[in-house]
């Protein structure tokens, strides 16, 4: 029976290709769907052999585990040299970016309250 072994939904290119490439290596026979025009389907990587389920999902933690420590190690790297992204770092880089997104956020704020504090009608 056909195993979903990895779903694809969100998960950037890089991350894609690296566990295709890997699952390829280690003789894996998989096949993948696509979620379709409107997104209704399944974008994944599904084995048809059920049996191989374990030694695929190893392979797989494996990778996103090591993943995980290699993102982390370079987060603490950006922030001991100081340049990870914060808030204000985004602002001073993007000021209009930022200035447009707070003054959508506060007009669709004053747009939801106003009718409950008798504003408009």
């Amino acid at each position: 029976m056909t195993v979903l072994l990895f779903r694809l939904h969100q998960v950037p290119d890089e991350e894609a290709e690296e566990v295709r490439r890997l699952l390829d290596e280690h003789g894996f026979d998989t096949y993948e769907t696509r979620a379709g025009f409107w997104g209704l389907g399944v974008a994944a990587i599904w084995l048809p052999d059920e049996t191989q389920r374990e030694a695929a999902r190893e392979v797989i933690d494996h990778y996103q585990q090591t993943l995980g420590e290699r993102v982390r190690r370079e987060r603490h790297a950006l922030d001991a040299r100081g340049l990870a992204p914060t808030l204000w770092r985004r602002l001073y880089h993007h000021p209009f970016r930022v200035l447009l997104l707070t003054a959508a956020t506060l007009g669709i704020l004053a747009l939801s309250v106003l009718p409950f504090l008798g504003l408009i009608d």
